[in-house]
């Protein structure tokens, strides 16, 4: 296929936690404002005068030192996201909003106080505690936390504009994102996709790190350059996948994944576009700080909600996907020492199989993938076992 425009641009705009897009906001007057969980809504930290940034930590070498805080029998992620910023790598931040998702994430966020390992004048750390369940009482709260522990915080220390006229707005921006990065996201439905997971990978990314008003011009260019953006006449594949899992914040392990054979044609990972990047609904007359609550618990599919009918229907979720992405299997892959993607990609594997049928493939990776070697390897016999159902199906 002919290389996207904008391609080679977001992959230099991964290349560094603080990108051009970001000096170019900034230089402009707006404030930095980070976060590291899904569960976090993006329209309360992209209010007017500020921008979001969801962390990463590109390539990451040593960990001693966040290891050392952490112990190495914490995740890789977030231990990687401390050692960047001991390292100085975050110092252009104005904010952390952190979540309380789960104990090592927990225990991340709260070295950025205890050791200010970020230095930059009136940087602050505020967190938030999702609810692990969605009934009205645990709406209520979180309506309450995010009250308290966001738009209190983003008006009196950043003073950001947080009346309802601008949160209104913040969610208009955020439903125009969500509309192009799932416009992109539906051509992978065909049967020979003009888009590869790698590159819709990349475009999810770049949404998620770059100021939303800087990156959008972009993005719409994209959309619109799919639209008459041709495939190759034989489809380069052998088989399609899900990839579903723990955090995953870097295209290579997508590259890689497609280098052995599987088309990623759905994200239903941690910085997924699936449950990210659904439009929120206001209702008339609805607060909408009020809305946007109730979206982002009514929506997430993060394995920390323990109900049975929500760990039942995250099952059925990953085989509705399926379904509608005309995948052949699954890839289920958790980063080592993940809380709570190390028993979900467990249950995946035997109830996805089980009582849906569906090939699973299950792995558990390192955020920097040094055994790439090994990962092909079951990959690429993954694909395999997929090509002989196929065939004994008469597929």
């Amino acid at each position: 296929m002919k290389d996207l425009k904008h391609l080679l641009y977001f992959e230099n705009l991964l290349q560094e936690a603080q990108n051009e897009l970001i000096l170019q906001a900034q230089s402009e007057g707006k404030v930095c404002v980070a976060y590291v969980c899904e569960n976090t809504p993006e329209p309360l930290l992209n209010l007017p005068g500020a921008f979001s940034t969801r962390l990463r930590a590109p390539r990451t070498g040593s960990m001693e030192m966040a290891t050392y805080y952490m112990t190495s029998f914490l995740c890789e992620y977030s231990r990687a996201l401390l050692e960047r910023a001991i390292e100085g790598g975050y110092n252009y931040l104005d904010a952390l909003l952190g979540a309380e998702s789960c104990a090592t994430m927990e225990r991340m966020e709260e070295h950025f106080f205890l050791i200010n390992p970020v230095k930059h004048d009136g940087f602050f750390v505020t967190q938030i505690d999702p609810p692990m369940k969605g009934d009205q009482t645990n709406l209520d709260y979180y309506k309450a936390q995010l009250k308290l522990k966001v738009v209190d915080e983003m008006k009196n220390r950043l003073g950001v504009d947080v009346s309802d006229e601008a949160m209104r707005k913040a969610i208009e921006q955020h439903n125009e994102l969500s509309r192009i990065i799932t416009e992109i996201g539906n051509f992978r439905k065909l049967d020979n996709p003009p888009i590869t997971g790698y590159e819709f990978h990349v475009i999810q990314l770049v949404s998620l790190v770059c100021p939303k008003y800087l990156i959008l011009p972009y993005l719409r260019e994209t959309a619109k350059e799919m639209k008459t953006r041709k495939p190759d006449a034989k489809w380069p594949f052998r088989c399609k996948v899900v990839l579903a899992g723990s955090e995953n914040d870097d295209p290579d392990f997508t590259k890689l994944v497609e280098s052995c054979g599987a088309e990623v044609v759905c994200d239903r990972y941690c910085y997924g576009a699936v449950e990210s990047r659904q439009p929120i609904v206001v209702e008339k007359g609805e607060d909408p700080l009020y809305a946007i609550a109730k979206h982002y618990l009514k929506t997430s599919n993060c394995p920390r909600f323990m109900p049975q009918d929500e760990m039942r229907a995250r099952k059925q979720r990953l085989a509705d996907l399926v379904k509608e992405y005309n995948a052949d299997g699954i890839i289920v892959c958790s980063n080592k020492f993940c809380e709570y993607w190390s028993y979900e990609r467990v249950v995946d594997t035997v109830v996805l199989k089980r009582d849906f049928g569906i090939p699973v493939c299950s792995i558990e990776k390192e955020y920097i993938n040094t055994a790439s070697g090994q990962l092909r390897t079951r990959f690429q016999a993954f694909v395999e076992s997929v090509e002989i159902k196929k065939i004994q199906e008469g597929k």
